[in-house]
C-alpha cells in the first residue's frame, strides 16, 4: 500500500489516509459567500484524509483578493454549513483556514476606502487584480495596540463561526506573506514595541492568535500553517532558522492538532522543525524548487523518511478530485489548468474528470 493511503490520527480525527487537500484560493465567493458550487467542489474531494478550505478572512479588513469567502458573520457561517454538510455526507473531514491578508489588500475591497493594516507601514511592492486592471497595494496603516488586540479577537470569533458552520477544526494561516507572517518577518515588521524587534517579539502575535483560536475551539481542533523562507508577497526573512525554531518551541506545549509546513526548497528547515515538533506535522513538499507543484513521489519520499505524518497537495487535488483512487491505481494524473484557477464558473472547478468518468 502507498504510504499516502495509510491511516493517521490528527488531533481529534482518525483520518483514513495521509492525503491532505491544501488550502487554495479560488475566488468564486461572490460578496464573500460560498455557494452550492463550492459545496460540490469540496464534496467531490471528500476522499481526502483532511480538506483544508481556501483562505477565509476573519474580518472585513482582512480581505486581500476579490471574491474570497469570509467567516465573520452568521450569514457566512450558514453559507459554509452547506459546504461542510456536503463534505461530511460524503464521508470527509474539513478544517477552515483563517487568513487575514494584512498589507496584501486594497481600499477597493473595504467600505469607506480604509487602508489595509500591517505590523509596520511598509508596502508590499505587489499588485491586486481588479476588473479595471492591476492596482498597486498601498502602504498599510501600522497597527496600534488596539488594532492588534482586535485582530486576535477577530481570529477567535471567526474560529467560533467555523464551529457553527460545521467545520472539524481551524487552521491559522501564518504563511505566504499575510498578516501573521508579516509580524514574523523582520523585513515587514520594524516595530520597536513588544510585537517587534527580537525574535521573541516578532513571534508574539502568531502565538497570541494561535492561543486565542485554541482557547475558542480547543487545541485538538487547531492547526497552524507556516512557510519558512518564502519570498512570496515581498517577504524576506533574515533569520529563518532561528525564527521558526523559536516559534515552534513557543507552540510545542499547546497540544495543537498539527503544524503545517509549506516548503520552499528549505528541507533543512523542515528537518529541524520535525526534530523539535512534538505533534503531527503536515508537509507541503517542495524539497528543491519553490513554486513547482508537488508530486506523489515527493509525498511518498517524505513519509517513508519520517519527515512528515501527512502530506498536503494543491494542484494535484485541484485537478484530480479522486486523488486516492488515482494513487492506488498508479495514475494517470490530470494536469491543472492555470487559466481557471481564480474566478469564473464550474469550468476548471467542478468539471475535472475522475478515473471512472474519464
Amino acid at each position: 500500500m502507498s504510504e499516502l493511503l495509510k491511516p493517521v490520527t490528527l488531533g481529534h480525527l482518525d483520518l483514513p489516509n495521509r492525503l491532505v487537500m491544501a488550502p487554495m484560493t479560488r475566488s468564486r465567493a461572490r460578496a464573500g459567500l460560498v455557494d452550492e458550487l463550492t459545496a460540490e467542489y469540496y464534496g467531490q474531494r471528500a476522499g481526502a484524509g483532511l480538506i483544508i478550505g481556501e483562505g477565509t478572512q476573519p474580518c472585513v479588513i482582512g480581505q486581500g483578493y476579490l471574491d474570497t469567502p469570509g467567516l465573520h458573520s452568521a450569514e457566512q457561517a450558514v453559507a459554509w454549513r452547506r459546504v461542510t454538510d456536503e463534505v461530511h455526507r460524503r464521508g470527509g473531514r474539513m478544517f477552515a483556514q483563517l487568513m487575514h491578508s494584512g498589507r496584501i489588500g486594497h481600499p477597493c475591497l473595504y467600505p469607506g476606502d480604509q487602508l489595509p493594516l500591517g505590523p509596520s507601514a511598509i508596502a508590499s511592492g505587489e499588485s491586486l487584480y481588479t476588473p479595471e486592471g492591476m492596482v498597486e497595494h498601498p502602504t498599510p496603516r501600522e497597527m496600534t495596540m488596539d488594532d492588534i488586540d482586535r485582530a486576535v479577537e477577530e481570529f477567535a470569533a471567526a474560529a467560533r463561526y467555523a464551529m457553527a458552520a460545521g467545520f472539524d477544526g481551524v487552521e491559522v494561516h501564518g504563511a505566504s506573506g499575510y498578516l501573521v507572517h508579516q509580524f514574523l518577518s523582520d523585513n515587514t515588521n520594524r516595530r520597536t514595541d513588544a510585537y517587534g524587534g527580537s525574535v521573541e517579539g516578532r513571534i508574539r502575535f502568531a502565538v497570541e492568535v494561535v492561543r486565542a483560536v485554541s482557547d475558542a475551539v480547543g487545541p485538538a481542533r487547531t492547526g497552524l500553517r507556516i512557510s519558512p523562507g518564502i519570498t512570496y508577497n515581498g517577504m524576506d526573512e533574515s533569520d529563518t532558522a532561528v525564527l521558526y525554531r523559536e516559534l515552534a518551541a513557543a507552540l510545542s506545549g499547546f497540544g495543537l492538532a498539527y503544524l503545517h509546513v509549506s516548503e520552499q526548497g528549505t528541507r533543512d528547515i523542515t528537518r529541524m522543525l520535525r526534530a523539535g515538533w512534538p505533534g503531527t506535522l503536515i508537509l507541503n513538499p517542495h524539497p528543491h524548487t519553490p513554486g513547482v507543484p508537488s508530486t506523489v513521489r515527493d509525498g511518498e519520499e517524505a513519509l517513508r523518511s519520517g519527515l512528515a505524518d501527512a502530506i498536503s497537495f494543491g494542484q494535484l487535488w485541484l485537478a484530480n478530485p479522486d486523488l486516492p483512487a488515482r494513487i492506488e491505481a498508479g495514475g494517470p494524473y490530470t494536469a491543472a489548468d492555470p487559466g481557471t484557477f481564480y474566478g469564473g464558473d464550474h469550468r476548471g472547478y467542478t468539471d475535472y474528470p475522475t478515473l471512472e468518468g474519464s
